[in-house]
């Protein structure tokens, strides 16, 4: 195929008058060429107007694409078991031309900040290997728009509270921050709406407001925008984590670190120059880093359970046993949890795994050996029952033993019966119950109203006069 410089060339020879013969042979071409390019009298390159095989089957082509995913591969096989036969590459180039199954192919975009302007986060999940196995782990990854400089670590998990973690570290590492900070259209930073549109969530704004910078997302599919964050990501996964096993979180965010550094100050092609060295250009236009820079953490408020644990993400960390049953104060942080009553520290826990069902205990938490639970405070009718008398202290102190747990139950009926009967005829059916080992409530009542029966009431048979011996004999 003849370029369309080359037909330019001739019809210029063409019309300043020579002959196609001495075109032919001062280009090069074919006479025949020359004679039916001058009778077009255009220099358009024309359109190959070979018909594909696959012309006649454009329809099917279509419905297979739909059918197979985009599989290009099925959809070959799909045809040549219905006869239509057809090279692969041919196929490929049919749907090329025609757009089937997938849009055209934009042209990327190039953008440029300049020095302090914008740094982009985003997250990535990745199977990393341990020492007790593989297991799929979150990259949080930050990056900086001007000189590249890039910091990534990596969490069993990514909430809120990982992601202002990350994001304190990844400040730290660098000394300072940009004015804006790229993410995608995530919950964990957006509240609601999209790229221009996004309202953030106040937490996180209330954390960028911290260090003088602004989240921004950017539109949804424009994933150049992101671009240089999410780049990094297949680097790491085919580099640092190739044939590396760690053996737990620490031990990998060392070496990512390690990395971080390497990586830093390596020469980078597409840069022709390293990111270390525009970053020492990149650094005094960074925001400043406050004077104080917070722990950060989690606040839970919890019930210390009957065992003496307060329970956070499945996993226990022990606290003081004398305040079972009182609220406490979580301070869960990266490493360590810390536990808090009325405002002071009460216990520093190593922060355990989420969902690992484990237990974090400190031997001072529990009570001393032969000490066991403290006693519980009387009930109030005991201690009412105890004051009235020696006889009702020794009633009482016999009942408690004679009845398990604190005797609630018959320590309250005893209480009103004190309470509701004459003292006399009471104390002498309790002298009789201290005495006969009856600590039965309701035949002690008995007990009680007979007496109050042959003292306060007299019997019918008591007020008929007596019968004489006369009357006995008349009847």
């Amino acid at each position: 195929m003849i370029d369309q410089e080359m037909r330019r060339t001739i019809l210029a020879l063409h019309e300043a008058g020579q002959s196609q013969r001495t075109i032919a042979r001062a280009l090069g071409v074919s006479r025949s060429f020359v004679q039916r390019l001058v009778g077009q009298g255009t220099a358009d390159v024309p359109e190959r107007s070979g018909a594909s095989l696959l012309s006649p089957h454009l329809e099917r082509v279509r419905a297979e694409v739909g059918l197979c995913k985009g599989n290009l591969i099925r959809v070959h096989e799909e045809l040549v078991s219905d006869g239509i036969e057809v090279s692969y590459s041919a196929l490929t180039r049919f749907v090329k031309k025609h757009e089937i199954g997938r849009p055209p192919t934009l042209p990327t975009g190039r953008y440029d900040f300049a020095p302090g302007v914008e740094s982009q986060f985003d997250t990535s999940p990745h199977d990393v290997d341990f020492r007790d196995g593989a297991r799929r782990c979150q990259c949080a990854s930050l990056i900086l728009g001007y000189s590249r400089m890039l910091f990534f670590q990596y969490y069993p998990r990514f909430t809120r509270f990982e992601a202002k973690v990350f994001l304190t570290e990844a400040l730290r590492f660098i000394g300072g921050a940009c004015a804006r900070c790229i993410v995608d259209n995530t919950n964990l930073v957006v509240l609601h709406g999209t790229g221009a549109n996004a309202v953030m969530v106040p937490e996180m704004k209330a954390f960028g407001d911290r260090f003088d910078f602004k989240f921004l997302a950017h539109e949804i599919g424009d994933a150049n925008r992101s671009g240089k964050v999410e780049r990094p990501f297949h680097y790491i996964e085919n580099n640092f984590l190739v044939k590396r096993v760690f053996e737990d979180f620490g031990d990998l965010n060392r070496k990512a670190l390690d990395f971080c550094d390497k990586n830093n100050r390596s020469l980078k092609k597409h840069l022709r120059t390293r990111p270390v060295e525009l970053f020492a250009v990149e650094q005094p236009l960074l925001k400043p880093l406050p004077p104080h820079i917070p722990e950060v953490y989690d606040l839970h408020h919890r019930i210390v359970d009957l065992a003496g644990y307060v329970n956070l993400h499945r996993n226990c960390y022990s606290a003081p046993w004398r305040l079972i049953g009182e609220r406490v104060e979580a301070r869960e942080g990266l490493e360590t949890v810390r536990l808090y009553h009325k405002h002071r520290e009460i216990a520093v826990h190593d922060r355990l795994e989420p969902g690992a069902g484990r237990r974090s205990t400190h031997k001072t938490h529990r009570p001393p050996r032969g000490e066991g639970t403290p006693a519980r405070r009387p009930l109030p009718q005991e201690e009412r029952l105890r004051k009235v008398s020696g006889l009702m202290d020794d009633y009482v102190a016999a009942l408690k033993k004679h009845c398990s747990g604190r005797g609630a139950a018959p320590l309250r009926r005893l209480d009103r019966m004190q309470r509701e009967y004459p003292e006399g005829p009471f104390e002498r059916a309790v002298t009789d119950a201290l005495h006969y080992g009856l600590f039965d409530m309701a035949r002690l009542e008995r007990m009680v109203l007979r007496n109050i029966a042959g003292e306060y009431f007299r019997a019918p048979w008591e007020d008929t006069p007596a019968r004489t011996e006369q009357e006995d004999d008349d009847e």
